[in-house]
């Protein structure tokens, strides 16, 4: 299996894009194309003590960057030479399984979208983090690729996330929930009311296991495993989860640093920090899918050190191997509603 990396992507590249990507070419045995500048991926090499590109390494040349100052709907357009743009279009054409890339997130939702193409009748391609809950991590789609729904994105969502749980992180019968502000079926605007029955006639007909609304405590407690919401409500919904991480991350901190006899309990409990600390932690996930695409894409986070970048990587071979893409076209007229004229593709 081969995976695209945009080596040029993210606030730590190329270091990071590049040295992440080269361990996980050692450790989950993938092919790795680094896709930038071809002087500076290699004075990284040089600068970790690689003089020679890796069995399995090779390098894309692009002469151009998506800053994350660039339009986002027009960037890949107006730099064709970029990297985001080059391993795009390695993706499309098949020279790759899979792309990884930390740069812009809009730039690389528009660009997987124009380039490598939607699944057919997918209307719109959603982000799908894993976030940390009670029951190991929950596929949260949208997170915020969508402001605005109708109730067939929703529809669309909730398939697409449960097949992601099933194929890529091997959730049997995965529960799926639509994020609402109470359990019962009235609950919500008119969206949630709408696309309400229709998560509940897919589940009565076996094709998804709807479990109902779900509120946002319950969903972190671990109730479901796909959490399904427009683009706008996930956002906040993930953004309230990462502030509250690192907001206890900083108390937890602050308590057991107090004094000398906090200082010992920290010691005797450090084994249970250390996992809280994984949990809540992006790198160990890697990054987010874009769900919807007709090829593997993942957005690392644009912060993510080599270590992220190496999951992301991981990832994406978890992600092309899944079979979930062939899912998704196969069955994707029980995801469709009649639109009108001027909205079909």
């Amino acid at each position: 299996m081969k995976i695209v990396v945009d080596a040029m992507g993210g606030d730590n590249a190329p270091q990071a894009p590049v040295m992440g990507a080269i361990q996980a070419s050692k450790e989950y045995g993938v092919d790795i194309i680094l896709v930038g500048k071809s002087e500076e991926i290699l004075k990284v090499l040089a600068d970790n003590g690689i003089s020679d590109l890796p069995a399995g390494v090779e390098i894309s040349y692009a002469s151009e960057v998506v800053e994350m100052c660039d339009d986002p709907a027009t960037a890949f357009r107006k730099k064709k030479d970029s990297s985001l743009t080059v391993g795009l279009t390695l993706l499309k054409e098949g020279a790759g399984d899979a792309f990884v890339s930390a740069g812009s997130t809009g730039a690389l939702l528009s660009g997987a979208t124009l380039v490598t193409k939607r699944i057919k009748g997918i209307r719109r391609a959603a982000l799908a983090p894993v976030v940390p809950t009670g029951n190991g991590g929950a596929v949260l789609i949208d997170c915020g690729a969508n402001a605005e729904c109708p109730p067939e994105y929703l529809l669309q969502f909730a398939y697409m996330g449960s097949y992601y749980a099933e194929k890529v992180m091997g959730r049997s019968r995965p529960k799926v929930g639509l994020l609402n502000i109470g359990a019962e079926p009235s609950k919500g605007t008119g969206l949630q009311t709408t696309v309400y029955p229709m998560l509940e006639a897919a589940g009565e007909d076996g094709r998804i296991n709807f479990v109902g609304n779900v509120e946002a405590r319950e969903a972190v407690e671990g109730a479901v495993d796909v959490i399904v919401a427009d683009g706008y409500s996930g956002n906040i919904f993930l953004k309230t989860m990462e502030g509250t991480g690192l907001f206890l991350a900083r108390e937890l901190k602050k308590m057991f640093m107090k004094n000398l006899f906090s200082k010992l309990a920290a010691l005797l409990v450090s084994g249970g920090l250390k996992d809280f600390k994984k949990m809540m932690s992006s790198s160990e996930v890697g990054g987010t899918a874009l769900l919807g695409i007709a090829k593997p894409v993942i957005k690392a986070h644009g912060s993510s050190d080599a270590y992220a970048i190496q999951n992301a990587v991981r990832q994406a071979k978890n992600f092309a191997a899944s079979g979930l893409i062939e899912d998704i076209t196969n069955n994707i007229d029980l995801m469709r509603l009649e639109a009108p004229a001027a909205e079909k593709e």
